[in-house]
């Protein structure tokens, strides 16, 4: 299976001809290019770094094969579509063209006290990748490649640091960065990763870039 990050939340992944889009989010250009081009959309909550809506219903209307899989609140925003938009929760188990997904999760990492969390899920493709949306989210079964959020208001190194430990992945691969410099995504991935406090290497891709997982 081929990993194709992009900027900050969005990732591909694609194998047998069929491609999955995690979090097409408002931060990627080429977000609703990626959407139309899909067999299936996984959200993990509804923050437009995660989720450009815009984009989201454009590939529902240009792609008759779309399928959709979110939390609750962006279903609501999308509409059903006879059905090519369901909401999944944690405990859920479904496949999209040749890809099988299981769902973690519940909510949202906090922010601050006075902002209300919000749900959010965690995706598990092919018991192979695992992108944990915004929360330091464990599942709980073995994870060969973690995607590693490194910035964002709800982020903290020192738990970050724990989970990467937690989870144990056989590799682990930076998301969410868009917040830091370059200098910081290196320093956050040194510190992440086994060269620092971590059990493994964080590899740092840039937009476009992909990895064999």
């Amino acid at each position: 299976m081929e990993l194709t990050k992009y900027t900050h939340a969005t990732v591909v992944l694609e194998r047998d001809g069929a491609t999955l889009v995690i979090d097409p989010g408002a931060f990627t250009p080429e977000a609703a290019d990626l959407v139309r081009a899909a067999t299936g959309v996984l959200v993990t909550h509804e923050h437009f770094d995660h989720f450009d809506v815009d984009a989201v219903r454009a590939g529902l209307e240009a792609n008759p094969a779309l399928v959709v899989r979110a939390p609750q609140a962006v279903v609501d925003q999308l509409g059903e579509h006879d059905g090519r938009v369901a909401a999944v929760q944690a405990g859920d188990a479904f496949a999209v063209g040749p890809f099988s997904v299981r769902v973690f999760g519940e909510q949202h990492a906090v922010i601050h006290r006075d902002i209300p969390t919000i749900a959010n899920v965690g995706y598990l493709v092919d018991d192979t990748v695992f992108h944990p949306g915004d929360a330091y989210l464990v599942p709980g079964v073995p994870v060969p490649t973690l995607l590693v959020p490194t910035s964002g208001p709800w982020t903290h190194t020192a738990e970050a640091v724990d989970y990467v430990r937690e989870v144990a992945p056989e590799r682990a691969v930076q998301i969410h960065e868009a917040m830091l410099s370059e200098m910081g995504q290196q320093s956050t991935a040194r510190f992440l990763g086994s060269d620092g406090l971590g059990p493994v290497p964080v590899t740092i891709l840039g937009s476009g870039e992909s990895i064999t997982v």
